[in-house]
């Protein structure tokens, strides 16, 4: 506000600030409506953070009108109130944590987002591409790789399931990993 729209709003002011401590809301929010530019500027200075001008500047105003009682003369409501914005920018501003830098690392560790669209698609390929080299397997390399990654068979209910030893059970599952290997790599070669 400048010292001429002061002056020559001063009366009206004064007039809003008793009509204020006489308990008028009407009179305190046009209060809040001429000085919230000027407390708003107070904080944005101290705090330099725009939301919490923003906050700070709400609470400002919740302080004078719990306050507004003990100012005694209604033309100083202006010093006033900026006294208390500034107190309690002060305030503020030193009880916050300090910002400090962060190396790029630990923000990449701590990153919600991880997958991007590519990766998605990359995904769904390899997907496609694993059921085309399973479907190109033997029945029981099939099978044994299904009962073991897909159902969650343990080797002893396999090996009952497939009426054979645990040790056999054991080299299908390496027998049928090869092959599964050697068919997706020759799926990724046709795909390149």
């Amino acid at each position: 506000m400048n010292g001429n729209l002061y002056n020559d709003d001063r009366d009206r002011i004064v007039e809003l600030v008793a009509q204020a401590q006489k308990g008028d809301r009407d009179a305190f929010g046009q209060l809040v409506e001429i000085f919230q530019p000027v407390v708003f500027a107070i904080a944005l200075k101290r705090l330099r953070h725009y939301w919490e001008a923003q906050e700070l500047s709400q609470d400002v105003f919740i302080q004078a009108m719990e306050k507004l009682d003990q100012l005694r003369e209604p033309a100083a409501f202006p010093g006033w109130l900026r006294s208390i914005a500034a107190r309690m920018a002060i305030n503020r501003a030193v009880r916050r944590p300090n910002d400090f830098a962060t190396e790029p690392e630990a923000l990449a560790s701590v990153c919600v987002e991880n997958e991007t669209p590519l990766h998605a698609i990359l995904e769904v390929e390899r997907r496609d591409n694993l059921a085309v080299g399973i479907s190109r397997l033997g029945e029981m390399d099939r099978d044994t790789l299904q009962a073991f990654y897909v159902d969650g068979h343990s080797l002893r209910e396999m090996s009952d399931e497939f009426e054979a030893p645990i040790g056999t059970i054991k080299r299908r599952l390496h027998v049928a990993r090869k092959r599964l290997a050697k068919e997706m790599e020759e799926l990724e070669a046709v795909a390149v």
